[in-house]
């Protein structure tokens, strides 16, 4: 597939829990996440969140985050990787859903995009 999914949340539960809900949207894209801190708390970890771009097989990847440290520690991954990843900073549920269900019946990047404006958090 062209797009995967990524998903960076301070919380393992809530990462899993939203690549279980969108699964089920967009079963034939690669859903990756990244939760909590490398020791297993509350958190972000800029190696996990690695790990899971290596992991995601979208020729590019469209990325979602919950909070603070997490955007900071993707948007240092996106200084770092020659993936071509897009970051959102829309509400993280809805926003990765809405992507992963246009995304999983090939709508272009400009569509997805179109559609993720109305979730933007400011």
């Amino acid at each position: 597939m062209k797009y995967g999914i990524l998903i960076v949340s301070h919380s393992a539960k809530i990462a899993a829990g939203v690549k279980e809900l969108i699964s089920q949207a967009a079963p034939d894209l690669s859903i990756t996440t990244a939760g909590g801190t490398d020791e297993g708390g509350i958190g972000s970890s800029l190696e996990k969140i690695q790990q899971a771009v290596d992991d995601n097989t979208g020729d590019e990847i469209l990325a979602f985050y919950d909070l603070g440290s997490s955007k900071m520690n993707l948007e240092m991954l996106l200084e770092m990787t020659d993936r071509t990843i897009h970051k959102y900073d829309v509400a993280l549920v809805e926003g990765a859903y809405t992507a992963a269900t246009l995304a999983q019946i090939e709508s272009p990047l400009d569509v997805i995009e179109k559609s993720l404006k109305q979730l933007i958090i400011k």
